[in-house]
């Protein structure tokens, strides 16, 4: 049997105080890796999303249960609306009697085989705007969509086009393959039913509701006075009204009703209407606040404007 021969004692410490530097600098890229993972997050979203995609070492997995549709998330980028909404505004602005114009050129430009309009001389001015309304695809192929544009004049009519529109899987080439078409517009949804259903007669619920709004929207006043504790709110600035009334409050919660304030950590959600008055006018406003109970008095825990199911939780 060969005889093994024994490491020299100094030769054993050198390989030990090499295993220990190479430990620490493992800690050492450790500790930094956490700081500089802590100073992403701190710089948000964004900044977190670019560490993520410039870190050569970083492999982002989605569950299996959670796996994200690659076909859908091509659709929603590749969603042609917005390029039918500049070509009909172009196409409507043109005339086929003067194809050097800035708005003809366009048009042509982006649907090449597409024949212009031909005003006639006293026919109705531009419109005022145009807006995409809804975008599908035919079924014919995945990049093949239809666009609706809603075309609104400055007597009140508005006029519905559908546009034919093809783009390729990324988004990035598009162009219109034929002729808008005039069709109906989109039926008129029914609202749901409200919950905000109890109402809030005056008292210290709607004083403070009414207080606050004022406060948020005219700058009379701190807003802070009525956030609950933890909740940040800054009014909206600069200040677009003079005078803010609040004329009907509804609620959720049957608390809300009560003459008396209940105890402390109750929760109501409630609904405001508020009449706003600058120079111009006055102007109808509906928000949704959700408040807390503390101390015999009512604190804003939360503001959104109206939607249109209501009863949401926000904070």
């Amino acid at each position: 049997m060969p005889h093994r021969r024994h490491a020299s004692p100094e030769k054993e410490g050198a390989v030990v105080i090499a295993a220990g530097a190479r430990l620490e600098t493992m800690r050492r890229r450790v500790r930094l890796s956490r700081v500089a993972v802590w100073t992403v997050i701190a710089a948000g979203p964004v900044a977190l999303a670019v560490a993520v995609t410039s870190t050569p070492t970083a492999t982002v997995a989605a569950p299996d249960n959670r796996a994200v549709d690659a076909q859908s998330v091509t659709a929603v980028a590749a969603d042609p609306a917005g390029y039918a909404q500049v070509f009909m505004a172009a196409w409507l602005r043109s005339s086929a009697d003067d194809t050097a114009t800035a708005q003809a050129r366009l048009a042509q430009s982006m649907a090449p085989d597409v024949e212009l309009p031909d005003p006639a001389s006293d026919a109705q001015p531009d419109p005022v705007s145009v807006t995409a309304v809804r975008s599908a695809h035919t079924g014919t192929g995945a990049g093949t969509w239809l666009v609706t544009v809603a075309a609104q004049y400055a007597d009140g009519n508005v006029r519905y086009f559908a546009v034919p529109v093809i783009t390729d899987t990324a988004g990035s080439s598009l162009a219109v393959t034929a002729a808008p078409a005039v069709v109906t517009g989109p039926g008129r949804a029914e609202p749901p039913e409200s919950p905000y259903s109890v109402p809030v007669p005056e008292g210290e619920l709607s004083s403070t509701v009414g207080e606050f709004l004022a406060a948020y929207l005219t700058g009379a006043g701190e807003v802070d006075r009525y956030m609950a504790p933890g909740v940040r709110l800054s009014a909206v600035s600069p200040a677009p009204f003079s005078a803010v009334t609040v004329p009907q409050i509804s609620a959720i919660e049957q608390a809300a009703a009560g003459d008396a304030v209940p105890s402390d950590g109750s929760r109501v959600r409630i609904q405001a209407t508020a009449t706003a008055q600058d120079a111009t006018g006055r102007w109808p406003l509906a928000y949704e606040l959700t408040l807390t109970a503390r101390s015999g008095r009512w604190e804003v825990a939360a503001l959104t404007p109206t939607t249109a199911q209501g009863g949401g939780d926000r904070s």
